[in-house]
Parts: structure tokens; sequence; C-alpha cells
């Protein structure tokens, strides 16, 4: 089953590590991978934009089928593999409506970090201004506490929506992007809790992006978040 699978990835992307933790969890190993650079622009090659004209990783591949969105890639393999390994989506539609809120509320969680942790990069340097970071990282601490409010919900070591789900696939690599760049764990002890659950969960420790822990200099954006 998994022989006839490709992932196209990138070390440290937390789209990417989705779907490798859900490869994981489904009991998929064995798959064909090929890590590729973002700095290397290798997710504009011709390898690449075959697959995905959008020219974004994770590219995706079952068979002759193509699932590129990380969101898209996860539902479909739980959908396509339901009764084999850990089942994603509770039965529970209680737990099943929270799972799919907390799951699609991680995009905008994702992106409001990706605006403050990448705005010399997302922004062109003659229109950056100081009062617009600033703005970003006001909304990414209201979401921060917003999801430290959702945790003070749920039991201690408890997961987002019952049990482990695609609510945690998606969120945790989030979680963990954040704490690696800086987020104080004192003023986020929720959040915090929430990692040190699942960093060790085996899936998610064979799946960490390879420098994750590695490069470290530069990494404190987040502190005053």
């Amino acid at each position: 089953m998994a022989e006839s699978m490709t992932l196209l990835w990138c070390s440290g992307s937390p789209p990417c590590w989705r779907v490798m933790i859900t490869l994981e969890e489904k009991n998929l190993q064995g798959y064909h991978q090929k890590l590729l650079s973002f700095e290397n622009k290798e997710h504009k090659s011709e390898e690449v934009l075959a697959l995905n004209p959008r020219g974004q990783f994770p590219t995706f591949k079952h068979g002759d089928i193509i699932v590129n969105e990380s969101f898209a890639a996860c539902l479909y393999l739980e959908s396509q593999f339901k009764s084999q390994g850990t089942r994603l989506i509770p039965e529970n539609p209680k737990e099943q409506a929270l799972m799919y809120q907390r799951m699609f509320e991680g995009l905008t969680f994702y992106d409001k970090l990706d605006w403050v942790i990448y705005y010399k990069w997302l922004v062109p340097e003659d229109e950056r201004h100081d009062s617009a970071l600033k703005r970003h990282k006001e909304a990414l601490t209201t979401e921060l506490k917003l999801w430290e409010g959702y945790l003070q919900n749920v039991a201690e070591s408890s997961y987002l929506a019952g049990d482990f789900s695609l609510a945690d696939v998606v969120v945790f690599p989030s979680v963990a992007f954040a704490f690696r760049f800086g987020l104080s764990a004192e003023r986020y002890p929720r959040l915090a809790e929430y990692y040190n659950l699942l960093k060790d969960r085996p899936s998610i420790k064979s799946s960490t992006p390879l420098d994750w822990f590695e490069y470290q200099q530069g990494f404190e954006v987040l502190e005053d978040v």
C-alpha cells in the first residue's frame, strides 16, 4: 500500500509534518519520499510543478491520485484507511464536530503565526512598518489566548477533541512551531502542557523535522508575544 505513495516535502514545514504524522498514525510507513528545499527554490522545479501547479509543499501522490493540500491529504488518508492504525475522526457526533472545528481553526492559527514569523519574507522591505508587525503580533496574541482557553476546558493529559484525532495532527505542528520560535511556556502554560504531552508520541517523534533543534540563533521572534 505505502509503496504506491510518494511525498515531496520540506523539512520544518508544519503542513508537511501534518501529512507525515497522519501516514505514521495510519501505519503507512515505507512510502516514497523526497526531501526538497524552499531555499533552493525546489518547490518551483519541474518535478514539483508537474504534480502541484501551485508549486507548494507538501505534494502527495497515491497511485494515480494527487492530493496536494495538507488538510486534503490528511482527510484522504483517514478516509481510505479508516480501519487501519489510529482512527483519526471520532465516531461520537459531538467529538467529531469539535474535531472538525478545531482542525479548521488550526488554519487560522497557522496563518497568524506565519505573518509574524515570516513578516520580513512575506512583505517587501519598502512596505514593512513596525506598526504593521505590531498589529500582526497583537492578532497572534489574541489567537494564542483563545487556544489557551480551549485547552483550559479539556481534562489534564487530554487531546483537543477526545482521543487523538486530526485536530491534533493539524494543530500540534503549529504549537511546536511557535515554541521553536521563542513562545514563552510561562506565558502560555496550557499550550506548553499540550506540547509536552504530544512531543514524544511515536508518530510525532519519528516524523519531527530533521533540523528542528538546529539553527536556533534568531529564533526569538515570538518571545514578546
